[in-house]
């Protein structure tokens, strides 16, 4: 194969890039709107009022952006392909030696740096810039030093399970720890008896561990109870405040890492981590979902495209982005059903919407 890229590779991967960005800022500027609109209920509790709505809903840009990215890509990229064919140009570049291969390799170069810049801010800024609009709203709407609010947590670790009925992620400063109000720890014995049941008002994870305050422990013997009150009390645990934190926020917003740490805490405790898996695995298979449904794209280009108007293309993108998020969240939910590895679950619509490409390359080629 002759060097790449050569001029027209150039060319096609312009006009792909820029069909791309404007349908990728149509449908992020759409989601926006929505959902900012969605934000006037909260308006005017507490602090929060229409500034800070739009600053919360600039944070989530960058989430919003991870997310709407490969279906902006495939949809731009057959407006763009279906451009080229519907002026001639692609026959134009065909005379001139551009092989359907060739022209396959322009389109997934020129996506790779979008989903390359993709793929580093799903793990870096979006999940960050989600964390601190979640906080900002938080902050606002409670009118103190709240910058997260969470209820009804439950977690386990070892053979202790946590219960507390609310907690919240407080800063001061540059300090910011984890509290957490009207808490339970229930210990139990390796034979599944109760041992004992701590009940404390405060619980905060700050960086030496866990402080327990106002503690009332219960110890339960074969025929008897003890009752202690205690001011403050150490819990040495492995539970931090990430993992808890992991188990509030919906895992769609973490970031692979976070979600990785969220799976071993679960394995850990033998609790069910299906649904930190399927968006764990998910952040991997992101860059080869996108770049494999442009390519199983690119067969269209060279007929139902070429006659039809810009409509049609637009029709035709929404509908193979729609097939395919409808066949991949399928088998991500029949891997959660049937506990199948959820890396075959993103795997087979890949395969599923490529070996349909293989075969319409074939056919048109014929």
């Amino acid at each position: 194969m002759k060097p790449f890229p050569k001029i027209h590779d150039i060319y096609v991967g312009k006009v792909v890039l820029s069909t791309v960005l404007l349908t990728w800022a149509v449908l992020l500027g759409l989601d926006f709107m929505l959902s900012f609109v969605g934000e006037f209920g909260d308006i005017g509790k507490g602090r929060y009022g229409f500034m800070q709505a739009l600053a919360y809903m600039a944070l989530t840009v960058p989430r919003r952006a991870y997310s709407l990215f490969p279906y902006a890509s495939v949809v731009g990229s057959l407006m763009a392909l279906g451009q080229l064919a519907a002026t001639s140009e692609l026959t134009v570049l065909r005379a001139v030696g551009l092989s359907r291969r060739r022209l396959s390799i322009a389109v997934a170069g020129s996506l790779a740096i979008l989903t390359l810049l993709m793929v580093i801010n799903g793990e870096t800024l979006a999940p960050e810039a989600q964390r601190r609009g979640e906080s900002l709203k938080a902050a606002a709407k409670s009118n103190n030093q709240v910058v997260a609010e969470y209820s009804g947590l439950w977690a386990r670790e070892g053979d202790v399970i946590l219960s507390a009925s609310q907690g919240q992620e407080r800063s001061q400063g540059s300090d910011r720890w984890l509290e957490l109000r009207n808490v339970s720890l229930y210990q139990f014995g390796a034979d599944g008896r109760l041992v004992s049941i701590a009940v404390a008002g405060i619980a905060e994870h700050r960086p030496g561990g866990w402080l327990l305050r106002n503690v009332t422990r219960t110890t339960f013997q074969a025929k008897s109870a003890e009752k202690k009150q205690i001011a403050e009390e150490r819990w040495e645990s492995k539970l931090d405040s990430s993992a808890l934190m992991s188990g509030t926020n919906r895992p769609r917003y973490l970031s692979a890492k976070a979600l990785h740490k969220a799976i071993e805490d679960r394995e850990r405790n033998q609790l069910d981590a299906g649904e930190f898996e399927a968006h764990y695995w998910g952040r991997w298979f992101y860059p080869l979902n996108v770049l494999a449904l442009c390519l199983a794209a690119v067969p269209f280009a060279f007929g139902s495209l070429r006659s039809g108007g810009m409509g049609k293309r637009l029709f035709i993108g929404i509908v193979f982005a729609l097939v395919f998020w409808l066949l991949q969240t399928q088998f991500v939910e029949l891997a959660k059903v049937f506990r199948f590895d959820f890396r075959l679950a993103y795997v087979a619509p890949t395969v599923v919407m490529l070996a349909v490409s293989a075969y319409l390359f074939k056919r048109r080629s014929g």
